[in-house]
């Protein structure tokens, strides 16, 4: 089975989600620096399809309408063995919470591996859905998003829950 994507609108912009043999490799931003339109980067990302989409596209649009906290998705992220140590535990980080660089160093058994985690997170190619704008600086401030810094600000308010939004300024 070859390659295919789908565009599906959000909130954020345009996001391209790239499936290969029934799982998703990818979810890109219009503006990221991974882009269908960067093969060199990708590979091959096949040609335009609707069908095998269907409940990625639902689980995006139900997520960006609040109505969605946990995905239910076949992925397949491209990454080496601590690459993929990190996609998963950043799949552990509940809706509407974060977590520091540093917290996810030390779930992993090593405090010095911050850096390398950050590394990690900034090559999350499924990104959204593995829930990479969840991590923050050890100060609780928003830093390193390779989306942009507005659309991790924009997905972290989406997750707030209501009671805590009420003495947010952002």
């Amino acid at each position: 089975m070859s390659p295919a994507h789908v565009l599906v609108p959000s909130p954020i912009g345009d996001l391209t989600v790239v499936a290969h043999e029934g799982a998703i490799t990818h979810v890109l931003m219009d503006a990221a620096k991974y882009r269908p339109d960067a093969p060199d980067v990708l590979g091959d990302v096949g040609d335009p399809a609707d069908e095998p989409f269907a409940s990625a596209v639902s689980q995006l649009n139900a997520y960006f309408a609040g109505a969605l906290t946990v995905f239910d998705l076949p992925l397949a992220p491209r990454g080496d063995d601590f690459h993929q140590r990190v996609w998963a535990l950043l799949r552990t980080i509940p809706y509407g919470e974060t977590r520091s660089y540093g917290q996810l160093a030390l779930a992993l058994g090593d405090r010095n591996l911050a850096q390398a985690v950050g590394t990690a997170n900034g090559r999350n190619p499924v990104a959204v859905i593995v829930p990479c704008h969840r991590v923050v600086g050890s100060d609780g401030s928003l830093v390193g998003y390779a989306g942009g810094l507005d659309r991790k600000r924009f997905l972290l308010a989406l997750e707030e829950p209501p009671a805590d939004a009420s003495g947010r300024l952002f």
